[in-house]
């Protein structure tokens, strides 16, 4: 009953998409508003649908109805609720009805919005396409309410590795985020096929894309620390190709959000700007395809399916035809002004985004190399860790010093004297920063690295006092009152130093844990210990207990940092009736100078258990910058006076 209600909600929704794309296209071309108010009340109602077939599941789910394939296949009487539910993304049929009930919910809130009520109807057809395009895969494709001939008494349970808050948090902001992307995509192309080729979309737009942009990051974030603490090997990105598909939107996700400045501002970038969000929001949809097509091999992937070639379909269709409207309508794009010099404010933003750019394209080179080759050769090249490290550490690197230049520098044209006075104590202070950092006897790449991070953080720093001082000299404030007002009253350019702060102190993390991270595999008997670097460890015992149905074989060990006891740590494997392979639960001492990580990697009947013992500097520091990124976003984003879009606009109103 449930499952047939679920089923035939997403049949109407799909009917629906399709009345909504006709009637407004009927409404545009005879100019009939109650065909657009009929229209507007299908988008409510596909949002109402869909809200319907996800409880259906999620009720499913809940109850164990292993008469539905998918509820059998993800689920078992032994899970707890919380990860009953979350197996709602766990597959491919469920995580496409998260995905088009977001999409459907976004889709009601700008309709409802009307912020630009002649594109309001355009941007509603083009949102509808591609939730017609989700409605059908499920409906005549893969259902997620797909029944069994017959009710099985267990399901078989999910994946192990899925079973972590990380799990829960990671797929639902991401797909947040990707979804997010969509509108200011709609808009743009709204904007090309109505000729108007102003800038009002990116001024209504500007919200929705950061708030993708907020949860893509989030989405990132919670990934890499999900596959720290549950994948067991010590790291946190490993350029695999499903991380490569959420990392490359959001890059041009960020180029596209410091572009739009240049427009808003200077009227400048229209046909980079409609070229980056349509990039943007294609590799959304090519992400989507890696994941689902099983043509890559990865812990994050869906497995082999045949959803592959609908997706590459749709993928394609979307880029050509929104490639074919810009350059149709390329002769509206010209630009009204031109850069005055390469010294300026303009152009390192431009510089940003081509260095954005290249690690776009370099990332997307080395995900898609291995089906190439095998296309070409028969056989299957990987590319691995190094290339993508090689290619895109420097212009990481290159991207932070931009980050670092662009605070200080001056709009239209730089002069010498403007860079003398606004360069000299941030640069100075990085010298004398890299000076001590060579007499510690930092390595030679670290010192660079560092350097570069300690210039954007000292820029953005000095920038912000010289604002709060010239606060204070104008209105007499007291120095917190000064800089409390500075920053709220401009939220939207401190917001994004906050961002700014949060990315340097995520960087730190990079750095440190790359340049001195330490990995000493080690066996050990009962009783021995073994010293690595300042930790004294101890192996005091291995055991088993159950945990629920399932039985975990655990190591305890007791360590010391130099004279100071920091207690047992226990490293685990744990075994799971319903799944073939054990999963790696790794015991971690998170500290801010560094992360001691212990896996238990075998043992025998002799009492000698093999650990792999890594020391991980600064990683805590990732996860801070993470909250900081997103404090900032918030920051930013929050309504009110100094949140507003630009100068431009400022003057407008």
């Amino acid at each position: 009953m449930i499952a047939d209600l679920g089923y035939l909600s997403l049949m109407l929704a799909f009917g629906l998409s399709l009345y909504v794309i006709i009637a407004n296209a009927v409404a545009i071309k005879t100019d009939n508003e109650r065909l657009k108010t009929s229209a507007k009340g299908a988008v409510y109602g596909i949002a109402l649908l869909t809200t319907i077939a996800s409880l259906a599941l999620l009720y499913s789910l809940a109850v164990s109805d292993f008469s539905i394939k998918y509820v059998y296949s993800y689920t078992s009487t032994d899970l707890p609720l919380f990860y009953k539910l979350s197996a709602w993304w766990a597959g491919n049929e469920g995580s496409l009805l998260l995905w088009v009930w977001v999409l459907a919910i976004y889709a009601a809130i700008v309709v409802r919005a009307d912020k630009l009520k002649e594109m309001t109807p355009w941007v509603a057809i083009i949102m509808m396409i591609n939730a017609a395009f989700f409605l059908f895969m499920m409906a005549f494709v893969t259902n997620p309410f797909e029944k069994l001939a017959f009710a099985p008494a267990e399901g078989q349970g999910l994946n192990p590795m899925l079973q972590n808050p990380g799990m829960v948090i990671h797929p639902v902001t991401t797909y947040l985020g990707y979804v997010g992307f969509l509108i200011p995509f709609a808009f743009s192309m709204a904007g090309l096929i109505l000729k108007t080729t102003d800038d009002a979309w990116i001024k209504v737009t500007r919200r929705w894309t950061v708030i993708a942009w907020l949860f893509l990051t989030i989405g990132n974030l919670s990934g890499g620390q999900w596959a720290y603490v549950e994948l067991g090997w010590g790291g946190y990105w490993a350029w695999d190709p499903v991380e490569n598909a959420s990392f490359m939107p959001w890059l041009t996700g960020s180029a596209f959000l410091h572009s739009v400045m240049i427009q808003e501002r200077k009227n400048m970038l229209k046909i980079w700007n409609i070229l980056l969000i349509i990039i943007t929001y294609v590799l959304t949809l090519f992400g989507t395809f890696l994941v689902r097509s099983g043509i890559l091999t990865s812990v994050h992937a869906f497995g082999n399916s045949d959803l592959g070639k609908f997706f590459l379909a749709f993928t394609v269709s979307a880029l050509v035809a929104s490639l074919w409207l810009m350059v149709d309508r390329l002769h509206m794009l010209k630009e009204e002004k031109q850069f005055e010099s390469y010294i300026s404010k303009e152009s390192s933003f431009l510089f940003n985004n081509l260095v954005l750019l290249g690690i776009t394209f370099a990332t997307f080179w080395g995900t898609v190399f291995p089906i190439l080759s095998e296309a070409v050769t028969g056989k299957k090249i990987t590319v691995s860790i190094p290339f993508f490290n090689a290619v895109n550490a420097p212009l990481g690197l290159a991207l932070f010093l931009l980050m670092g230049i662009c605070p200080l520098i001056a709009w239209r044209k730089a002069s010498m004297a403007n860079l003398m006075k606004n360069f000299l104590v941030p640069v100075g202070a990085t010298a004398v920063f890299a000076l001590i950092s060579i007499i510690m006897g930092m390595k030679p790449m670290a010192v660079l690295a560092f350097s570069i991070a300690f210039f954007a953080l000292a820029a953005t720093i000095y920038d912000t006092v010289k604002g709060i001082i010239a606060r204070r000299k104008l209105t007499g404030e007291a120095m917190p009152v000064a800089a409390g007002k500075l920053l709220i009253r401009n939220r939207r350019r401190y917001g994004g130093y906050i961002i700014h702060i949060g990315l340097i102190l995520i960087l730190i993390g990079i750095i440190g844990s790359h340049t001195y991270d330490v990995q000493v595999p080690k066996s050990l008997k009962l009783g021995e210990s073994v010293k690595v670097q300042e930790y004294n460890i101890k192996y005091d015992r291995l055991a088993e207990r159950k945990v629920g149905k399932n039985d975990e074989v655990y190591a305890q060990l007791e360590v010391w940092k130099g004279d100071k006891y920091l207690g047992i740590m226990e490293p685990s494997r744990i075994f799971y009736p319903t799944h073939p392979n054990p999963s790696t639960e790794v015991a971690i001492h998170s500290g801010y100078d560094e992360d001691l990580y212990l896996i238990l990697a075998d043992w025998d009947q002799q009492g000698t258990s093999t650990f792999k013992i890594l020391i991980n500097p600064l990683v805590k520091w990732m996860w801070i910058g993470g909250w900081v990124t997103v404090f900032g976003t918030i920051f930013a984003l929050w309504p009110g006076r100094g949140s507003a879009v630009g100068g431009k606009y400022i003057q407008r109103s």
